[in-house]
């Protein structure tokens, strides 16, 4: 039987709702992992497993019983060994570097605090500083296809956990490629996001100004799922940043016209060559236009994360340990990251005027389509071939990934079919920063159209269910979401939507609620607020309707000061939803101001004088 391997967290909910418990479930994922398996380089026991699965349990009861408030409840994941865990060490993938979180990394926290549990910590090239999962002390991870063949890098554990369905989801990062080239290179899906759309707390650098935790999965739904939960502004983060209020509605057109390389590399690979035209084919298929364009701005960007002196961010990172025990660190690692020593500060400064020119052009470039699309990965490369010309095959891994972090884009590499030697062959498409979302529902659609296999499991991907954009376009919350109601200082473009925004919340539409309500301008409120109160006899009243995750959604409830709070609104439609009400106290002082029809309208009058 093969239980739940290569199942999609939907399914995992789903098993959970039917009746079955972590314990059983998770423990049984734990029995699968063989002994020495080189995706892993620490694994939790059963009793780690039970510690888990206590704590979930008091979140659940906190929660109100129910699995809704948890999005994802008892799903395992896997991540990186650069990523902290508490209870597990942090080795980079170097034993002399190791050492004992106090407590997890950002990211991991909030996905722990949605229900998920850690079953382990995944193999990496050292100090992630590679592009081919063979730079470990930890042995070699092995393609999840063919063993002969590499599984890329330097995320090579988390993708081989995802792609032979042990977890449906792990994290990696991407600095490089890290994220995307392993995805491409097992048959999953890949998220970079944009820099700094998930914190970087508690995550060992390789480029600090650079780095993105990546997600991987099987699926671009659980993708997705992951990042609405994961991602947030974290003070703790100096590199943290705030999506725009915009990322939220971005959209790939219909009918997009993707810019791909007019000469396409594949260093002689006539297998992926051949791939990457029966891909476009089906691109061609969906209605796309693919504009040959010249890279060549693109190739002189990726030329300075490797042979400019952003290495020296990578020296910087470790420059204690690589001073005190350098014969401690893998020999290709130690001499990819000393090259930094040949580099002086004006170099630096010299490299970040070249590259602040190329990302002018570059940005004019991409700006000319609707995003690009280029193979994943050109070549599948065998591992002595590796161990043979360890640097110079490395590099051709990252042929149309090196550039991405540097110019400050975001990407999603994507399952696209089979070579005719049976190994996968990945697509990837790449945006400007804040196309987090508006990738992935494009990568919802290519799912629906290429329906490839659940990573090297064999099973078939089926029915995918339906996407948030479905769900809204139905006019219901997506699963795990709790759709709100706004009607003041939360509106769009206004003092406080910010708290919407970090909350991962969408906006869905504009509508207005029944008759039965009427506005008030709150006295003394910092800043102005109305309070919306319901009277049996009033007007409509202007609303937006945001979906919030259910996870975040407590807290922002608790955020909310008296008189306000959440109750249920009815809308025009006969709809119900969450929404902003007012205690009946407030409106003693308060200016009816119902006759304006909403808070925008009314600011609108005040201005006018």
């Amino acid at each position: 039987m093969r239980g739940m391997i290569g199942s999609t967290i939907p399914e995992w909910l789903d098993a959970y709702r039917g009746g079955a418990t972590p314990e059983s479930l998770v423990g049984e994922v734990l029995g699968r992992v063989p002994p020495g398996d080189a995706a892993f380089i620490s694994r939790i026991n059963r009793d780690d497993l039970a510690r888990q699965v206590a704590a979930l349990a008091i979140r659940r009861r906190a929660a109100g019983g129910g699995l809704g408030a948890l999005p994802l409840y008892g799903v395992p994941f896997a991540v990186k060994d650069n990523i902290d865990v508490e209870g597990l060490p942090t080795t980079a993938a170097c034993a002399e570097f190791a050492y004992a979180p106090e407590r997890s990394a950002t990211v991991v926290e909030r996905l722990v605090a949605a229900g998920a549990i850690v079953i382990g910590k995944t193999n990496l090239d050292q100090f992630a500083t590679g592009l081919v999962g063979t730079r470990s002390p930890y042995g070699a991870v092995p393609n999840s296809f063919d063993p002969a063949f590499v599984s890329g890098g330097s995320s090579s554990g988390s993708a081989s956990v995802v792609a032979r369905g042990l977890v449906p989801f792990a994290l990696g990062t991407d600095t490089a490629g890290s994220g995307r080239v392993p995805a491409g290179l097992n048959n999953i899906v890949g998220l970079k996001p944009t820099r700094g759309a998930l914190s970087g707390t508690g995550v060992v650098p390789a480029c600090r100004t650079l780095d993105c935790v990546s997600v991987m999965a099987l699926t671009v739904g659980d993708a997705r799922a992951v990042y609405a939960v994961a991602a947030g502004d974290d003070p703790a983060d100096a590199y943290s940043r705030r999506a725009p209020a915009d990322a939220v509605t971005r959209r790939v057109p219909a009918r997009p016209r993707f810019g791909i390389p007019g000469r396409p590399e594949f260093h002689g690979d006539r297998q992926s060559e051949a791939a990457w035209r029966t891909a476009l084919g089906a691109i061609d298929a969906l209605g796309a236009t693919c504009v040959p364009i010249d890279f060549g701005i693109l190739d002189q960007v990726a030329a300075l994360l490797y042979d400019g002196p952003w290495v020296a961010e990578r020296y910087a990172a470790i420059e204690d340990m690589a001073t005190r025990r350098p014969e401690a660190m893998h020999p290709v690692v130690r001499e990819v990251i000393f090259r930094a020593r040949g580099f002086s500060a004006a170099d630096t400064f010299q490299a970040m005027y070249r590259l602040a020119a190329l990302t002018r052009q570059a940005d004019a470039l991409i700006a000319g389509v609707d995003a690009l699309l280029v193979p994943t990965a050109p070549t599948h490369l065998r591992r002595v071939e590796v161990e043979a010309d360890p640097i110079r095959l490395n590099s051709r891994l990252g042929t149309y990934t090196n550039f991405v972090n540097l110019l400050d884009w975001s990407a999603l590499a994507l399952p696209a079919g089979f070579r005719s030697d049976g190994l996968p062959f990945g697509i990837t498409f790449i945006a400007a920063a804040w196309s987090d979302l508006a990738l992935c529902e494009l990568g919802e659609r290519w799912q629906r159209h290429a329906a490839w296999p659940r990573g090297a499991t064999g099973r078939p991907l089926g029915a995918e269910p339906v996407s948030p954009a479905q769900h809204r376009e139905r006019g219901e919350p997506a699963p795990g979401h709790v759709r709100l109601a706004v009607v003041g200082a939360h509106l769009t473009g206004m003092p406080l939507n910010r708290e919407l925004t970090d909350r991962q919340a969408v906006l869905v539409e504009r509508a207005t609620t029944s008759t039965a309500y009427r506005l008030y301008a709150l006295a003394g409120t910092v800043p102005p607020k109305p309070g919306l109160a319901r009277v049996g006899a009033g007007a409509p009243i202007d609303v937006e309707l945001w979906d919030m995750p259910t996870a975040a959604f407590g807290s922002f409830v608790a955020s909310i000061p008296a008189p306000l709070g959440i109750g249920t609104l009815e809308l025009a439609d006969g709809r119900s939803v969450k929404g902003f009400i007012c205690e009946p106290w407030a409106l003693a002082h308060a200016v009816d101001i119902t006759s304006f029809g909403g808070w925008r309208a009314y600011l609108a009058a005040c201005q006018r004088g």
